[in-house]
């Protein structure tokens, strides 16, 4: 059974933790590791952002339960990078992460790479 939002009962509080939450937490994590040129979504990312709209958990599918979190990132690396070592630091940073902000225990982190940027980074 599948659930949007992460909850926490006790006597004096319940806490509710949504999807969207997670999965903003989740892309934010991933675009900040190095190698990864973006995050990659679907036909509705594609829409939001003609929009003007930042979708933070783009890329991003989350399968909550009640205490468990199992996280899918589909990403896009720079060309020349070593593409299983980036694979690998987003899955550990994503995984610290969501345990540190949420408390969720995270099954797993899978990472799908869809594409290499071959785009030249300018440097400041």
């Amino acid at each position: 059974m599948s659930d949007n939002n992460k909850s926490e009962d006790s006597p004096e509080n319940k806490i509710k933790i949504a999807a969207e939450v997670i999965a903003t937490i989740a892309g934010i994590s991933a675009s900040e590791i190095e190698g990864v040129s973006s995050m990659s979504g679907g036909i509705a990312d594609g829409i939001a952002s003609i929009l003007g709209k930042k979708n933070m958990g783009k890329g991003v599918k989350v399968d909550l339960n009640e205490k468990d979190v199992t996280i899918d990132l589909s990403i896009i690396v720079q060309y020349g990078c070593k593409i299983h070592n980036v694979a690998r630091n987003v899955q550990e940073t994503v995984r610290a992460a969501i345990s540190d902000m949420t408390d969720l225990n995270v099954l797993e982190v899978n990472i799908n790479v869809l594409g290499v940027s071959t785009e030249k980074i300018i440097e400041a």
